[in-house]
């Protein structure tokens, strides 16, 4: 799998935000990752992905984030919920056991209905469509046992179900039905899913998060863990976009503060990821 891989990770409707302005900057900036043979897309980079290799500009996108929230519900990981994930976590376990516990507590939960939850989904991705010309991978995870799930093109799976699935926060939204089968969020295995990208001489990642309770999980470790030497980098949020994110990355109030301070940003490290992208 030659060729270059942009990796997007998950973060929220912030997340979303801050990784369309941050590819609106670059392309401004001549540097357009949005032609990458290969894109990651995990939880709210799964509906980046899908928006970006459907065709749809990226400016366009960035636009569509400084709107009004309208339709969203606003939506928060609470201290509760951060504690029931990490007392999952710390049970012991392999990393399949974990992800299971996390998902059976997801099963268990109430939530929305699932077919609310897949229409908002829907309406983010308007006419997107599974790529022609470029492999887009949208993660989940089995909510029964912890399997980790890749889907693409050929899966079998429409778009929407699978970028439903992938942002399926666990304890927050309820897990995806498809074929029988229910799935979680893509960032239960990790928060970018970055080793996805092996086999590509060219990796950029734009992490809206990037602590794991693993250190292998780290999308900078992941990085550095490629196989073959490629060039790489990772971009994640500075100062000013993180006092924009707030600490409610599911709140869509905080969607256009979020993108508008990612713009100076993309203009800072425009050089740097134009060495690793296009750079002979």
């Amino acid at each position: 799998m030659a060729g270059r891989a942009l990796v997007l990770g998950g973060g929220g409707v912030t997340g979303i935000a801050w990784e369309f302005v941050i590819l609106a900057g670059l392309a401004e900036a001549g540097v357009d990752l949005t032609g990458a043979d290969v894109v990651v897309g995990t939880s709210a980079g799964s509906v980046v992905g899908a928006i970006i290799c459907s065709g749809e500009s990226v400016a366009h996108a960035y636009e569509r984030q400084l709107a009004p929230p309208t339709a969203e519900k606003a939506a928060k990981v609470g201290l509760g919920v951060v504690a029931r994930l990490a007392v999952a976590m710390l049970l012991g376990g392999d990393a399949r056991r974990r992800r299971a516990r996390i998902g059976r507590m997801a099963l268990r939960t109430k939530t929305v209905p699932e077919q609310e939850r897949r229409a908002i989904i829907a309406a983010r991705l308007g006419d997107a469509d599974w790529p022609a010309r470029q492999r887009l991978l949208v993660t989940a995870v089995a909510a029964d046992n912890g399997d980790e799930v890749v889907f693409d093109r050929d899966s079998g799976v429409s778009l929407v179900d699978a970028v439903a699935a992938s942002c399926a926060v666990p304890l927050v939204w309820p897990p995806v039905t498809i074929n029988g089968r229910r799935y979680i969020d893509g960032g239960a295995r990790t928060p970018a899913n970055v080793d996805l990208a092996a086999g590509c001489e060219r990796v950029v990642a734009l992490a809206p998060i990037t602590f794991a309770a693993a250190r292998d999980g780290r999308p900078q470790a992941q990085l550095d863990a490629l196989p073959g030497g490629p060039r790489t980098l990772l971009v994640a949020p500075d100062e000013r976009a993180r006092r924009a994110i707030g600490r409610n990355v599911l709140d869509p109030a905080a969607r256009a503060g979020s993108a508008r301070a990612g713009r100076q940003q993309a203009a800072e490290i425009a050089e740097a990821v134009r060495q690793v992208w296009l750079a002979p």
